[in-house]
């Protein structure tokens, strides 16, 4: 234990300010070479990525960009009304055929309404917009919602530091099929590049491609 500071007895007549102020001097502090950084003014703004798929869908074709062509749901959702929705996605037979769905025990008409198929219907009843499905989804994922509140689920794409510049937060259909969204075992296409993995494995080349009107060796 470090002795406490001593001082001479003084007088009852002269006050001990001497004293005090060599306490003083060996119990303050030191100041850190290192000066703390102040957080600088956020001049950007956090906005959440509206997915495509959301208000559109792929047509299996190309444009003259070799970009995919998507046509707005709203297109042919107009110009007819089903009399109900599907119980099923093998109920499909003219538009959506393939449709694949897997989301525990809900149905179709558990989020879509028949003739607003550009919104989506909460619990409560209320209609929201296709673009604020994350207000859907977070009914039944809470503990997702949360965690993407606080920036532990989910992406983005921007800065962290709102002072340096914007940032914008990935949808729930950026990374989940709203359908099936459990993740599906995939394969990476590129290989980590790790010290401790083994070589990879060089695969023999494989004889090329007959050309056409060329006989099969």
């Amino acid at each position: 234990m470090r002795a406490a500071p001593t001082c001479a007895p003084l007088s009852p007549l002269r006050p001990s300010w001497r004293c005090s102020l060599r306490v003083r001097a060996r119990t303050r502090p030191r100041p850190s070479p290192h000066p703390r950084l102040r957080p600088s003014r956020p001049s950007g703004a956090t906005s959440i990525h509206v997915p495509e798929k959301l208000e559109s869908i792929e047509t299996g074709q190309l444009d003259q960009n070799g970009k995919p062509q998507r046509i707005a749901c709203v297109t042919c959702h107009t110009l007819r009304t089903p009399e109900k929705l599907p119980e099923s996605p093998g109920e499909l037979v003219r538009f959506h055929q393939g449709l694949v769905f897997k989301h525990g025990t809900l149905r179709c008409a558990s989020c879509h309404v028949v003739g607003r198929q550009d919104s989506l219907r909460l619990a409560d009843g209320s209609m929201i917009p296709n673009r604020d499905a994350m207000l859907l989804c977070g009914q039944c994922h809470g503990p997702q919602l949360r965690d993407y509140q606080h920036g532990a689920h989910g992406g983005m794409n921007g800065y962290w530091d709102l002072g340096k510049g914007s940032r914008v937060r990935n949808h729930c259909v950026d990374c989940h099929d709203p359908h099936v969204p459990r993740f599906l075992p995939t394969n990476p296409v590129l290989r980590p590049a790790d010290r401790l993995l083994p070589p990879p494995i060089e695969k023999p080349a494989l004889p090329p491609f007959p050309k056409l009107g060329e006989a099969h060796p």
